[in-house]
């Protein structure tokens, strides 16, 4: 299994386009990289590919990456699997609209949100037993929580490789560590895992009150209820944190927070990172 990290930021990427914070203002001068929003692909055999999520960033994220191109009669792209309807994660979808055939992936409430598009075929993602992709994958999708207790939840999607028996964890908004959420690490040799926010009170004054806050509801990663220190009970997978905002100090590699997750054994990668399962 194949896995790219096409976007690794939060909404708004990274630097946010008005905002002048530290950590904007480096990206902006080249001190640190830039993040398109995050969205990933997977592959089980090289060739069928499905997009986890649809960055509004698509467009820019397939040129750079080749084994996304289209061939002359055909796109490995099969389909996409959603774990929300926020605009970051959905919106990319438009970017699709010439692409027949695909086939999208995604929970009730959320399918109930978007435009249904005529040429695309719409599937349950938390139908039970999971299901089948081109590729060899098996998929099952699990609630991880919500910002909004009326609107659609977050899904995480254990992904598994058929051929290899090796198992990916998709889970970048995540409302609450949860026990669901110990047996996925427990049984994975790969989390993506939600770093939008470091701290819970994560905030940025350089923008207008209130603008810069981290996105309510996202589980930190530190603290003692934050994922670094449930992650600490999973040493096997590789952890990666993704969906980063612009506001948390894991975008600085010399910063002590990126030193502490460094130590407890996670990763913080640059977009276009190919993960080989």
């Amino acid at each position: 299994m194949r896995v790219v990290l096409l976007g690794t930021a939060a909404g708004g990427g990274f630097p946010r386009w008005n905002c002048a914070c530290a950590l904007c203002t480096a990206a902006r001068d080249g001190r640190l990289p830039a993040r398109t929003r995050e969205c990933a692909a997977v592959t089980g055999n090289g060739r069928d590919w499905w997009l986890l999520n649809a960055s509004p960033d698509l467009r820019a994220q397939f040129a750079a990456t080749p084994a996304l191109w289209p061939g002359p009669r055909d796109t490995p792209l099969r389909g996409v699997l959603l774990t929300d309807a926020e605009d970051d994660h959905a919106t990319g979808l438009a970017e699709l609209r010439g692409a027949a055939g695909l086939k999208i992936y995604a929970a009730s409430p959320v399918r109930a949100v978007l435009d249904r598009h005529a040429p695309w075929e719409w599937a349950d993602s938390l139908a039970d037993g999971g299901f089948v992709l081109a590729g060899g994958l098996v998929v099952t999708a699990y609630p991880v929580g919500t910002t909004n207790p009326t609107g659609p939840g977050w899904t995480a999607y254990r992904v598994e490789d058929l051929a290899s028996g090796r198992v990916l964890v998709y889970a970048p908004c995540v409302g609450a560590w949860s026990r669901v959420l110990d047996e996925l690490c427990a049984g994975a040799d790969c989390v993506l895992l939600d770093g939008t926010c470091f701290a819970a009170d994560e905030t940025d004054g350089a923008v207008r009150s209130g603008a810069g806050q981290a996105a309510p509801g996202h589980l930190p990663v530190g603290g003692p209820g934050g994922s670094l220190a449930a992650l600490a009970r999973h040493p096997g997978p590789r952890r990666i944190y993704t969906h980063l905002a612009d506001t948390n100090p894991l975008l600085d590699p010399a910063s002590p927070a990126r030193a502490r997750v460094t130590e407890h054994g996670a990763e913080i990668l640059p977009d276009g990172t190919e993960l080989v399962l």
